[in-house]
């Protein structure tokens, strides 16, 4: 049975205020709802079989005995249904009341959880009935339907590698939520049956904590509060249902609905374990836990979600939404400058020097040093800007490098490579008319070698411009444009960098630098190392030869950040660009990443330094640490 994906729904249904009997009959209803859109898990709100406002109704033992029946029709009703069902319920215990979660799978009563804290300040009263459940572990409890449950709220539900464990609403408001050791102790899926009453901005601050105690515990939590139908006489509830993972928020239901409501959502198991398996801090917490766990082993039939109605976004680097798209480049640009700002500090010296081709990587390179000796008060003639054209150069590439360098007031220098290369194929006797790796690779290092001595010869740091998705499939030149003094775009991938050089053409460059900026855009990705084609144009473009670069950033994002096998990386590529890329073109393309980001690792593994600046880097002192000669065969 595959567990990496399970889908889980958050509901509220309908009640009517004691009235047990109706309750029951929406419960039932959003079961099957939720069975139909083939979901595995569904929690309810705080004591829905009784609704939360019953007050002193709950000291009615009347009360107390129908709830004890209602949970009994749940069981039955549950039979030969492959769903975990958790409903809010009052349970009587050793004299006293607790406020408990009930846990149904099958036809059985798997286990009661009692809900840890009990609030009873502001409008909350609620231990004038209820105990707190606060280190009750490992008990068990007999029903007149059942006997020997386990009661506790160290209780923790498994199937598989997927591990439940359930909270009672005021229990995430407090200092050290008890879920937080229950995720400690396995539970990546954490469900919350709350009945919070609705205040002016308490939805902002309710979903805040369930977002953060999601990333927090890197696990699923699930949220479900109580409906406008409880009683209005002091409060009013709305019914919030919330899906995040690990801080995100995957589902969000529109408040105040006055019919039974489900919200689904598809979580990905193995995402957060490998958050988890990639945590040291969250291993270490683990190790000095005091909290002993009670697993409770049960087995669905199957985890079929029907439709993958999961949102996979193809561009998992960018931010889709505008606004945030802009906060995301300013923050990247500073991070950049800053780090940059830091190294001149260092080093004391006062000029930059830099390599610009007229392409994407180098135009982003330059706009981060300008930005950086803005910031130092240091004229921008010390950045020395040097363009050399070489066979492949083109006439709109070279143009727009002159024009930006112009109009950002660099010092400019041209130096063509041409003879430098046919007197060095000379010198290890190449035919020039041979258009091999050599060809290239002569270009790539003679450009960098001018790059170097100009920095040493006028006392300069000279900057690299290679991006992360270079760098993940080894798309440069072994000591040519992989080297540099200092990298400001090692972790900036490709599919982010068009979207920065765009944040500055729309928002701080100047007329003439916005339309340079623009048209750099619109070119084409090359190296430009092998001749032009006859009409002058580019004949050499990157994403023909190795592939569309917003592949290349799917695979890296799910391979790097997840840890994601080869298989899982496909269905979810599948999924994003269905409409884009047939299976056999993914499947290829996926290839021919796993075979070059594993033979091109000894090419990072010399990497100049360079900041930061999203959550994934391949740097050999950071992220990524990885043997040069590891076979990718079992990988493809």
């Amino acid at each position: 049975m595959d567990t990496s994906f399970i889908k889980v729904s958050a509901a509220c249904p309908i009640v009517n205020v004691a009235d047990i009997e109706f309750n029951l009959i929406n419960i039932k209803s959003c079961i099957e709802e939720s069975l139909k859109q083939k979901s595995k898990f569904i929690v309810f709100p705080e004591l829905c079989i009784t609704a939360y406002t019953c007050a002193d109704l709950f000291l009615q033992q009347e009360l107390l005995e129908k709830s004890e029946d209602a949970i009994e029709s749940l069981c039955e009703f549950s039979k030969d249904k492959d769903i975990l069902i958790v409903v809010g319920s009052p349970l009587y215990f050793n004299n006293c009341l607790y406020n408990c979660a009930y846990v149904i799978f099958n036809g059985k009563l798997l286990g009661i959880v009692p809900k840890s804290y009990i609030p009873n300040y502001s409008e909350f009263y609620e231990k004038r009935w209820f105990t707190e459940g606060l280190g009750l572990t490992s008990k068990t409890v007999n029903l007149s339907f059942e006997n020997s449950i386990p009661f506790g709220t160290n209780l923790l539900f498994t199937c598989g590698k997927i591990k439940f464990g359930f909270e009672i609403c005021e229990d995430l408001w407090v200092t050290i939520p008890p879920s937080s050791y229950l995720a400690l102790k396995g539970a990546n899926i954490i469900a919350n049956l709350s009945a919070s009453n609705e205040l002016v901005s308490k939805a902002d601050y309710r979903k805040s904590l369930v977002s953060s105690q999601s990333a927090r515990c890197m696990c699923s939590y699930l949220y479900a509060s109580s409906g406008v139908f409880e009683s209005s006489t002091d409060l009013l509830f709305s019914g919030h249902l919330l899906i995040s993972e690990n801080g995100l928020l995957l589902k969000e239901n529109n408040r105040f609905q006055r019919e039974n409501e489900i919200i689904t959502s598809i979580i990905d198991i193995d995402k957060l374990n490998s958050e988890r398996l990639k945590n040291t801090s969250f291993r270490n917490s683990n190790a000095i836990c005091p909290f002993e766990v009670c697993e409770i082993p049960f087995e669905f039939l199957n985890t079929n979600f029907g439709i993958f109605d999961r949102y996979i976004d193809k561009h998992p680097f960018v931010p889709s939404n505008e606004h945030l798209r802009e906060i995301r480049c300013q923050e990247i640009f500073n991070i950049q400058s800053s780090a940059l700002a830091k190294r001149f500090s260092y080093t004391g010296l006062k000029k930059a020097i830099i390599g610009i081709s007229g392409g994407l990587d180098s135009t982003l390179a330059l706009l981060v040093i300008v930005k950086t000796f803005d910031m130092l008060k240091l004229p921008r003639k010390n950045i020395i800007t040097i363009t050399m054209p070489g066979f492949g150069t083109t006439d709109r590439t070279y143009m727009n490098a002159i024009s930006l360098c112009k109009n950002l007031g660099t010092e400019l220098r041209e130096i063509n490579i041409v003879d430098a290369c046919l007197l060095h194929f000379k010198d290890i006797n190449h035919p020039a008319e041979k258009h091999d790796v050599t060809y290239e690779n002569v270009q790539a290092r003679e450009r960098t070698q001018i790059l170097m001595d100009v920095a040493n010869k006028d006392g300069g740091l000279l900057i690299g411009t290679g991006d992360l998705s270079e760098l993940a499939l080894g798309w440069c030149t072994y000591n040519g444009d992989h080297m540099s003094m200092y990298s400001v775009n090692c972790s900036i991938p490709k599919t982010l960098v068009r979207y920065l050089v765009k944040y500055v053409a729309d928002k701080e460059a100047s007329v003439e630098v916005t339309d340079i900026l623009l048209d750099i855009l619109d070119t084409p990705v090359s190296p430009e190392l092998l001749p032009k084609d006859k009409n002058g144009k580019i004949a050499q473009k990157t994403e023909d030869i190795v592939g569309p670069y917003e592949l290349h950033d799917f695979f890296l994002y799910y391979f790097m950040k997840q840890g994601a096998s080869p298989s899982k990386i496909l269905f979810l590529a599948k999924e994003a660009f269905k409409t884009d890329y047939s299976q056999e073109e993914i499947v290829k393309w996926l290839d021919k990443f796993i075979k070059r980001f594993f033979t091109q690792q000894f090419k990072r593994s010399a990497l100049p330094d360079g900041p930061k600046v999203g959550t994934i880097s391949v740097s050999p002192r950071g992220d990524l640490r990885m043997p040069s000669d590891a076979s990718f065969n079992s990988f493809l």
